[in-house]
């Protein structure tokens, strides 16, 4: 059985880091989905693929791969930019601005 342990990435949809500290072990598709005639839908009967863990550490998820004889692969997690931009739209009108505010 293969699996994969990850550090999950933000999200598109907020700028905020949440979720984002904890380490993810999902397990890979044993088989490919396949179409339902009747309806069209896509399913699978895999439901080892559906199982995701989550875990506080990296070395914790690698502990319990390794103690249950799941064979996985580490995939290191992509850092975001250090060039971000602190503040936002109200820092346009903030009290304290250092230049003049012009159109």
């Amino acid at each position: 059985m293969r699996a994969r342990i990850y550090q999950p990435s933000k999200t598109a949809m907020s700028s905020g880091t949440a979720k984002t500290h904890i380490w993810v072990l999902e397990h890979a598709p044993a088989n490919a989905r396949a179409v339902d005639p009747l309806m069209g839908w896509t399913s699978s009967d895999d439901t080892q693929a559906q199982v995701k863990l989550r875990f506080d550490s990296k070395e914790a998820a690698i502990a319990y791969a390794e103690a249950n004889g799941i064979d996985a692969v580490v995939r290191k997690p992509n850092k975001r930019k250090a060039n971000i931009r602190a503040g936002g739209y109200s820092e346009n009108f903030a009290t304290n601005r250092r230049g003049a505010w012009t159109h």
